[in-house]
């Protein structure tokens, strides 16, 4: 199997040497690595150059999702590791996900629990019925060139829930590898990530009653309900 690395980034100078290093220090290395610069005006492009294997694609700011988009179009591997700007992975994860698709020739993705700063996010089993109620697979996973439908970029989040359940709905399944295979970093002094936590009871706290709803809570609510509504949940 070949197995290309994308790395979509934006602002992310800061993190990426940590994460070429996770990539290249891996007992089983990929194929190819791939990072997509959306549009920083950082020393990403700098950080970039050190690795001269490293392929690397420049454009305007379009999201995340565009992003990978670009990397798959650019990609030759049989399988791709949307490996994100910020995840330091174990030195055995690409080949323990490699090691899971071999083993389970029908699945079309595999997948592991992670920890996200000083959490861990402990996945499942894959279960479409519980897909359906809430996400539990991490956009950092090993998918099947063929069995990749590619990202929705007209979402601004859940672009990694809407691309699962687009792929269960097409009769595909992941296989999960029950371990901790990689860390997000977290560096909360920046604004520039594609994705943030916040802890789940702030998603539940009656805030209409409150009279006022932050605004991260608002574009969560409504593109939490954009992919209900695309996938008739």
């Amino acid at each position: 199997m070949k197995i290309s690395v994308i790395i979509p980034t934006y602002q992310h100078g800061w993190a990426l040497p940590f994460v070429l290093n996770s990539i290249f220090s891996q007992t089983r290395q990929p194929d190819e690595v791939i990072v997509v610069d959306d549009g920083s005006t950082d020393d990403t492009a700098a950080v970039v150059q050190a690795h001269p294997s490293v392929i690397y694609i420049k454009q305007e700011n379009r999201g995340a999702p565009a992003a990978r988009n670009a990397g798959f179009a650019k990609a030759t591997g049989d399988a791709m590791l949307f490996w994100d700007a910020d995840v330091i992975g174990e030195p055995d994860m690409i080949a323990r996900l490699e090691s899971t698709l071999n083993v389970y020739e029908d699945a079309s993705w595999s997948y592991s629990s992670f920890v996200w700063g000083s959490k861990k996010f402990v996945s499942k089993e894959y279960d479409p019925e519980a897909l359906r109620e809430l996400n539990y697979i991490h956009t950092t996973s090993l998918i099947r060139r063929e069995a990749f439908p590619g990202f929705d970029e007209s979402l601004k989040k859940f672009q990694d829930w809407d691309l699962w359940l687009t792929m269960s709905n097409q009769g595909m399944y992941g296989v999960f590898v029950d371990d901790v295979l990689f860390t997000v970093l977290v560096d909360r002094s920046r604004d520039m990530a594609y994705s943030r936590w916040l802890p789940s009871f702030v998603y539940s706290l009656p805030w209409p009653i409150l009279g006022w709803t932050p605004k991260a809570i608002r574009q969560y609510n409504e593109a939490r309900e954009i992919v209900r509504t695309k996938h008739g949940l």
